[in-house]
């Protein structure tokens, strides 16, 4: 029986969906293209095609999860802003920080593939290596600007540089908490039972009382 050529768009998403999961076992550097087409079921030629090199690969993988996801958060503090406007207030921190962890916290539950790209990006952080540590910030930045503009605008008697420091804490915090959330091997009940809306309403109140401290 003659084998049936996928679509070019299916070819490309089963590379991305490999290369995603290869990274995230281990790691772009130890991650040879090789073992992408491999799984992929596709040859190099394929790859070079669609993505050029390696570099563009991991590029591509990043904007996939990343650009939707940004473009969520972006238009809900864009929300919190002009509804404070419309009202003639300041933003409520809480309702700032609401606005982009709740999106960043239920990203896993978006796709079930969603858990590898955290993984990848998680070690990826900690990666002597800085390709996809560069890429990373590189799309986050604008939405970082954002957050810490409508932030400053929530809490204008702080320093804006002190609000800038007390945000990357606060990044650092939901992103080791999306890291491990799901990954919990223990024998705690709490553990077991805790679900994503239960997670949200602790990681907001520890972060919103650390933002105002």
């Amino acid at each position: 029986m003659k084998k049936t050529v996928p679509p070019q768009t299916d070819t490309k998403r089963l590379i991305l969906d490999s290369a995603e999961y290869l990274f995230a076992e281990k790691g772009f550097r130890g991650t040879s293209m090789r073992e992408i087409t491999a799984m992929a079921g596709v040859n190099l030629a394929a790859v070079n095609y669609h993505f050029g090199s390696k570099k563009k690969l991991v590029e591509d993988v990043i904007r996939r999860r990343l650009l939707p996801l940004n473009s969520v958060r972006k238009k809900r503090l864009e929300d919190v802003r002009a509804a404070a406007v419309e009202k003639g207030k300041k933003p409520e921190i809480s309702r700032v920080l609401l606005a982009f962890i709740e999106p960043t916290l239920f990203f896993k539950e978006s796709n079930p593939d969603a858990e590898h790209f955290i993984t990848f990006i998680g070690r990826s952080m900690s990666d002597p290596d800085d390709t996809v540590r560069d890429v990373f910030i590189r799309y986050m930045k604008p939405l970082f600007h954002l957050l810490h503009d409508v932030t400053c605008e929530a809490l204008p008697d702080y320093p804006r540089d002190l609000l800038f420091w007390r945000l990357h804490f606060t990044l650092g915090a939901l992103f080791h908490t999306m890291h491990i959330y799901g990954n919990i091997k223990s024998e705690a009940r709490e553990m077991k039972t805790l679900d994503a809306r239960t997670l949200l309403d602790l990681i907001l109140s520890y972060v919103t009382a650390g933002m105002k401290a």
